[in-house]
C-alpha cells in the first residue's frame, strides 16, 4: 500500500482544496494588433479592441442589445423550405443546416426585431455570421421581408445590420432569387414613405451587397468593415490591374462616395437615434406646416386719412 497516494496526497488536497478549474475564454487576442484583451473589458467596449479600436466580429443578439433600448422583441418568422434541392457535397446540406440551427440557437442568419432607439420606434434586422457565414438563402430573403412589411404595418424606419459573405451555394438559384426579392421588399419601405438605413458591418459581400444592402437612404458602416462584391484577389485578375492599399474597407469608399459615414460601435446608436428624428421629422410638422396661418395687414394708424 502507498500511503503517499492513498492517504498524504487527499489529505493535503482536502485541507488547501482542490485546484479550481480556468475557463478557456477569460482572455481573447486581437486579430488586429494581437494584443490579449480581458473578456469583461472586451464586453465593457463593445467588442472594440482597447489598444487599436479594432471592430471585432458581434453576434446578432449582441446587435440587438447594443441599439435597441431595453425590452425589445424578436419576431418569429416564417419557416422557409429546407434544403430544397437536397444539396450535397462533403456532407449534406440539411445536416449542416441543422447544426447550425442548434448550435446558434436560431432558424437562419438573420434576427429580425422590434423596440425602439432612444425613444424612436424602429425594426431592425442583424445578420449573424456565424451562421453559415450569415449567407442568404431563403430563410434571410424571407426574414427581410418580413421585416419590411412589419415596418410598414407599425408605421416605424427599418434598420437592417448586414455582416455576410453572400449568397447560399447550397440552395442554388433559389438563394439568387433573394437579391431582387429583399430589392422589392425595401421599394415597400420607401414607398412607404419610411426611412430605410443599413449599416454595414465587417464583412458585407456578395449577393447582399449586390441587392439590397446598398439601396438604403443613408448608408453608413463600421471602422475598417470589408465591403465589396467579389474578393479582391479576383478583381486583380479580372483587371490586371494592381489594387490600391484599403481596397473594400469602409474608409476607402467613404472618400469615393459610396458610403455617408462611418460610425464607431460606441456612437453607433446615439448616431441612429438622431438619424430618425432627422428624417421622421417633416413627417411630424407636416400637418402644422402645411397650412400657415396668414400674416395680417399692418393696421392704420388711428385718425390717419388718405395720402394726398
Amino acid at each position: 500500500m502507498n500511503w503517499i497516494s492513498e492517504w498524504a496526497l487527499p489529505k493535503i488536497k482536502t485541507l488547501f482544496g482542490a485546484p479550481r478549474e480556468v475557463p478557456e475564454n477569460l482572455w481573447h487576442k486581437c486579430p488586429a494588433c494581437e494584443q490579449m484583451i480581458f473578456h469583461r473589458d472586451l464586453e465593457r467596449n463593445l467588442h472594440v479592441c482597447p489598444h487599436c479600436a479594432h471592430h471585432l466580429r458581434i453576434g446578432a443578439r449582441q446587435r440587438l442589445d447594443y441599439t435597441l433600448d431595453e425590452g425589445w422583441q424578436r419576431i418569429e418568422l416564417p419557416k422557409a423550405p429546407a434544403d430544397p434541392l437536397r444539396f450535397r457535397d462533403q456532407r449534406r446540406y440539411g445536416d449542416r443546416l441543422r447544426e447550425a440551427q442548434a448550435k446558434g440557437g436560431q432558424e437562419d442568419a438573420v434576427v429580425v426585431a422590434h423596440g425602439a432607439i432612444e425613444g424612436n420606434r424602429v425594426v431592425v434586422a442583424a445578420f449573424e455570421f456565424s451562421f453559415m457565414g450569415g449567407s442568404m438563402g431563403a430563410g434571410v430573403g424571407e426574414a427581410i421581408v418580413t421585416a419590411a412589411r412589419l415596418a410598414v404595418l407599425q408605421d416605424s424606419p427599418l434598420i437592417v445590420f448586414t455582416a455576410s459573405g453572400g449568397a447560399r451555394m447550397q440552395e442554388g438559384a433559389i438563394s439568387l432569387m433573394q437579391m431582387p426579392r429583399t430589392v422589392i421588399a425595401t421599394r415597400m419601405v420607401k414607398e412607404a414613405g419610411l426611412p430605410f438605413i443599413v449599416v454595414l458591418a465587417d464583412p458585407t459581400t456578395g449577393g447582399v451587397t449586390a441587392s439590397f444592402a446598398m439601396l438604403g437612404d443613408i448608408q453608413i458602416a463600421e471602422p475598417g468593415a470589408l465591403i465589396g462584391f467579389a474578393g479582391a484577389r479576383v478583381i486583380e485578375q479580372t483587371v490586371r490591374e494592381k489594387l490600391p492599399e484599403g481596397f473594400q474597407r469602409a474608409e476607402y469608399l467613404l472618400e469615393h462616395g459610396i458610403l455617408d459615414m462611418v460610425v464607431p460601435r460606441a456612437e453607433m446608436r446615439p448616431m441612429l437615434a438622431r438619424l430618425i428624428g432627422l428624417l421622421r421629422l417633416p413627417e411630424r410638422l407636416s400637418g402644422e406646416d402645411a397650412a400657415p396661418p396668414p400674416v395680417p395687414a399692418p393696421a392704420e394708424p388711428e385718425g390717419a386719412g388718405p395720402a394726398p
